[in-house]
This record gives C-alpha cells, structure tokens and sequence, in this order.
C-alpha cells in the first residue's frame, strides 16, 4: 500500500479521531501538520482533484478569516481561493487524508475508510 498522508491538526478534534482511525488499523500515516506547512495551492489543486471538490467545498466558512477576505464573493475564483488556503491554512477542512490517488475529508472521520 501506499504511504497514507493525513493533513492534520493535532487540536482538532475530528482531525485526531481520523488519525486514530488509521492508526487502529495498523496504518502509520505521513502527518502533515498543515497549518506549520501548508499545502501550495498546486498542491491544493491536486488534493481537491483527488477529493472531487471545488475550492469552496472546502473551506471552513466559520474562521474570521472567511469574513475577512470576503471569500463567499470570490466563490467561484478558484485561485483566489487556492491562494487564500494557503496562506490562512486555518480556513481549510480538516482532516484530509490521502491514499494514492484517492482523498477523503474526515468530517465524520468514518469517511477515511471509503478510501482505505
């Protein structure tokens, strides 16, 4: 199997159900600790290719930094939104994790085991 990447946020709650998730399972994931180092948006892209969503599926419509950068007016600027996840790493959903070419977002956690 591929090595399983998980974007993750150790205060998280979800993010750290989805990590034990794998780790129950006998799968010791990359960790990605995002908001340390966040994914470029080419990277972006590429997870959100994998996730079938669009940038805006993504982001977490509650951070202050959503209202801030008025993102709900930029809904369909896909690089201005890569852009602004990258940047504020907070405004991304988490955990993602990735198996091969396969993605899931953990919002319920049971959903990383559609991609296991």
């Amino acid at each position: 199997m591929e090595k399983v990447i998980i974007y993750h946020n150790p205060r998280c709650k979800k993010s750290r159900e989805g990590l034990q998730l794998l780790e129950d399972r006998g799968i010791h994931p990359k960790i990605v600790k995002y908001l340390e180092d966040p994914p470029t948006p080419a990277e972006l892209g590429e997870i959100l290719e994998k996730l079938k969503m669009k940038p805006y599926d993504l982001l977490r419509r509650n951070e202050k930094e959503f209202k801030e950068l008025q993102l709900k007016e930029k809904k369909d600027d896909r690089k201005a939104l890569l852009e602004a996840m990258h940047n504020h790493p907070r405004l991304i959903q988490r955990p993602i994790v990735i198996n091969g070419e396969k993605a899931a977002l953990g919002r319920p956690p049971e959903n990383i085991l559609e991609i296991l």
